[in-house]
């Protein structure tokens, strides 16, 4: 052990740590050498060297050792080898950095020279009215011509010395100026103008923005606050009375008689996984009943899908294939339609999937048990689990949003004061409750908000089943996303108009009916999407412009920072992506805030309805995992039952062939998105005029996110 001690004291006597550094590359290293000599050591580098040259040159220094004099020269030129090291590296993450630039221009060259703006006329169904969408993008360009007016203005004065934030105009006395000229002249008027006119309405509008900024962040934070309290007391829906389907002597008596209904609009990718998954639902094949509801104006696709039908009902899955002949009311009609069958009647419940939804076998043991001795039930919703969340950054971003609206938004509503959106798809209704409340009307694109704010009316209950999920598809593309937003913003302004005189004559609770119109209405629905696109998109932007009206930091980066990183805390995996969220979130709010105007005020594109484009990503590999994960006592039910793979893939096949003999598809340009971050870099460049500090990184950033998205860059990419 005294050779460990000895070690230990000389280690104690040097006046530095022994340290040995290697670069990155192999053709360098540096190490320091420590010798018992208190005030002596020998640094040996090595250039284009080995190993073995080291020990060599340290085997050396240990039996003779070199003396140096004075430790500060020895400190020097350990500093110099360490600054090139970190030289080295620095000139590696430039050339990463070159390289990503290089691709991300050569990437913007190709768009630009092969993409197609939205306002083709060649698109099927235009997102708008022409008429609304000339208004929309007309206000949009005006903002930007007069930012590029404004900054040219303020750079020429800025190098006429004449630069003034806004703590300058308080103590400005404007004949100083000295009118020289026509620019002075101009200059001086234009200062005068924006402190007097100008600055106050537009601080105003900021002021009233924030407040409702710091509302809405105050209803996230009170559900986040909800969602914690639920964890930490582990509060969960239980059925009152325990279920009793797994006692394997019970006869199908004891199994309420459920239809499943699976509507489909010319979804060829998808339906054949959902059928099947549908079916080998472990509930006595009596006791349900599946309906595809085809609304495809495709005679190819219903072909293919009515075989699948037949082939599923040779199998003993009691099965029905139903089309509309005339496809009125988009989803709430083919609903409808389906519930008018006289053999409904038979039936107490009724699970919804989507055309992309695969519910697990034991779904319907999991949900349905919650309606017994529970006759004020209405609703039981599982959450969406998604195939695709990481698929591109599109994706990523969308699994964040949607896991706050599950886990937070509508875990905490069931739980606290039993109501929530319906989602549409992936939940159990009874029938009664339905009938009640009026069943499915067409009136709105939002037939799933509108019979769950109708049923809520009439009293009836809802639960939501954070722990039981139905996996399901999330769109690969922006311009599906878009689309999907659209329709859900737009809805939501529609339904409000309908329902706010039903709301209002109910005779529910006050606290109920506020809860409507101010939060899931007011707040959710028409204040988030007008203060993100006003504030952010507007206001903040012709702040550095007019430096009378303010924006403070806190508003523009600690807040939204905050709120993000509450949104993201159900989602923990995609922490890495809270920057890209909070950026895509203002990003969306054109989207949003035009749906929301749309909704509101009745425009042409509120009523429109575009089915939310499918890729198939999960369809031979679990399908056949669904097959195999069946319980071995029913296979001999079952073999007959899988679907035929190779068929599938030979389909899909055609279908990309024929894709490719069709129309050439195009990536979009979207040019909202693309005025808006010419806008938003405009006024970053303003703000260096000025030193903003936090709004120019925010201006900046939040321009590439624009710039990004409006030349279709951030989903599925078409080559």
């Amino acid at each position: 052990m005294a050779p460990l001690f000895d070690w230990w004291g000389a280690r104690e006597a040097h006046r530095g740590t022994p340290v040995v550094v290697k670069m990155e590359n192999p053709n360098w290293s540096i190490s320091e050498i420590s010798y018992d000599d208190d005030d002596e050591y020998a640094v040996v580098g090595a250039e284009h060297g080995s190993g073995e040259d080291l020990a060599a040159g340290a085997g050396a220094g240990a039996g003779a050792p070199r003396p140096r004099k004075g430790g500060r020269g020895k400190n020097a030129k350990q500093i110099t080898w360490v600054l090139l090291l970190k030289a080295h590296r620095a000139a590696g993450c430039l050339t990463s950095l070159a390289s990503a630039a290089l691709g991300l221009a050569a990437a913007v060259r190709r768009r630009v020279a092969a993409g197609r703006t939205d306002s083709d006329a060649g698109a099927s169904l235009p997102e708008e009215s022409p008429a609304v969408r000339a208004r929309f993008y007309g206000f949009i360009k005006a903002f930007l011509v007069v930012s590029v007016l404004l900054l040219g203005f303020e750079v020429a004065a800025y190098f006429k010395g004449w630069h003034l934030g806004a703590p300058d105009l308080h103590h400005l006395s404007l004949p100083s100026f000295g009118v020289r000229g026509l620019f002075d002249s101009a200059y001086s008027g234009w200062v005068r103008l924006r402190a007097e006119y100008i600055a106050p309405p537009l601080q105003f509008l900021a002021d009233a923005c924030v407040v409702l900024f710091l509302v809405q962040s105050a209803d996230r934070l009170i559900l986040c606050l909800g969602c914690f309290w639920i964890r930490f007391k582990r509060i969960k829906p239980v059925p009152k009375s325990p279920p009793s389907h797994d006692d394997p002597e019970l006869g199908s008596d004891h199994f309420p008689m459920v239809l499943v209904q699976i509507p489909m609009c010319n979804e060829r990718e998808v339906y054949q996984q959902s059928i099947a998954a549908v079916c080998n639902l472990d509930w006595p094949r009596s006791n349900f009943l599946v309906q595809v509801l085809d609304d495809s104006d495709d005679p190819t696709t219903q072909t293919l899908i009515r075989e699948e039908v037949e082939k599923w009902a040779q199998t003993g899955a009691r099965i029905v294939y139903r089309h509309r002949v005339i496809r009125e009311g988009y989803k709430a009609g083919n609903l409808k339609s389906a519930m008018n069958c006289s053999y409904v009647k038979d039936y107490e419940f009724v699970a919804i999937f989507d055309a992309d939804f695969q519910p697990a076998s034991d779904f319907l043991k999991r949900t349905v048990p919650h309606f017994k001795d529970n006759e004020e039930l209405g609703l039981v919703q599982a959450r969406w689990s998604f195939v695709n969340k990481d698929e591109n950054l599109l994706t990523r971003l969308q699994n964040i949003n949607l896991c706050f609206h599950f886990e937070v938004e509508q875990q905490v509503n069931g739980v606290f004061i039993n109501f929530f959106g319906f989602n549409g798809t992936a939940g159990v209704w009874r029938i009664k409750a339905l009938e009640d409340s009026g069943g499915w009307l067409e009136r709105t694109t939002v037939e799933d908000m509108d019979i769950a704010v109708r049923a809520h009316l009439k009293g009836w209950k809802f639960i939501f089943l954070n722990d039981v999920e139905c996996q399901c598809e999330l769109p690969e593309s922006y311009e599906a996303y878009r689309k999907q937003q659209h329709r859900w913003h737009s809805g939501p302004m529609q339904l409000f108009r309908l329902c706010l005189p039903d709301i209002i004559r109910s005779k529910i609770g006050f606290w109920k009916k506020a809860n409507l119109i101010f939060l899931f209405f007011l707040l959710r629905k028409l204040i988030l999407p007008f203060y993100s696109f006003t504030l952010f998109c507007i206001i903040l932007p012709m702040t550095m412009f007019v430096p009378e009206a303010e924006l403070p930091a806190w508003v523009v980066c600690y807040i939204p920072a905050t709120m993000s990183f509450l949104n993201i805390l159900p989602a923990p995996r995609s922490f890495p992506f809270i920057v890209p969220y909070l950026l895509f979130e203002n990003t969306m709010s054109v989207t949003k805030f035009n749906a929301m105007v749309s909704g509101l005020f009745q425009l042409g594109s509120a009523y429109e309805w575009v089915v939310t484009k499918k890729s198939g990503r999960s369809s031979e590999g679990d399908l056949y995992s669904l097959i195999e994960k069946d319980q071995p006592n029913k296979q001999h039910q079952r073999s007959g039952s899988a679907p035929n793979l190779d068929a599938l893939a030979k389909e899909k096949e055609q279908a990309k062939k024929k894709e490719k003999e069709g129309k050439k598809k195009h990536n979009r340009m979207y040019r909202k998105e693309l005025t808006l971050a010419f806008l938003l870099l405009t006024a970053a460049a303003r703000s260096l005029l000025s030193a903003q500090g936090i709004h120019f990184y925010f201006l900046l950033f939040q321009g590439i996110s624009f710039l990004l998205v409006g030349l279709d860059l951030i989903g599925e990419q078409v080559q």
